[in-house]
């Protein structure tokens, strides 16, 4: 069964900077694409970041690029999310998914499991 477990969420003031980390347990991770989408109150999951299963392709949101930074540690099994200058708009709910295959990809569909997410908050 697949797991996967995000951590280092948290609040920080605008300007400053959080990583997020996604555990993947249950698949070979190496061979899956991974991404990381977020959810605001009363708005749909958007996508953040995706990368591919060798991390050489990589996506971003608009809103996020030259600020957030994805990447991956095949052998530790990990994705990781690093968000700086943040804003308070990027307060929402984060959650790491694998895709189905070994691509990135900004479409949600692509994704099949998803983690339980990790609240940031990011105040003005």
């Amino acid at each position: 069964q697949v797991q996967l477990v995000e951590s280092g969420g948290g609040s920080v003031q605008a300007g400053g900077s959080l990583t997020l980390s996604c555990a993947a347990s249950g698949r070979t991770f190496s061979s899956y694409g991974m991404g990381w989408f977020r959810q605001a109150p009363g708005k749909e999951r958007e996508f953040v970041a995706g990368i591919s299963w060798r991390g050489s392709n990589l996506y971003y949101a608009d809103s996020v690029k030259g600020r957030f930074t994805i990447s991956r540690d095949n052998a530790k099994n990990t994705a990781y999310l690093q968000m700086n200058s943040l804003k308070p708009e990027d307060t929402a709910v984060y959650y790491c998914a694998t895709n189905k295959g070994r691509w990135a990809s900004i479409r949600i569909y692509e994704y099949d499991y998803w983690g339980q997410g990790t609240q940031v908050t990011v105040s003005s």
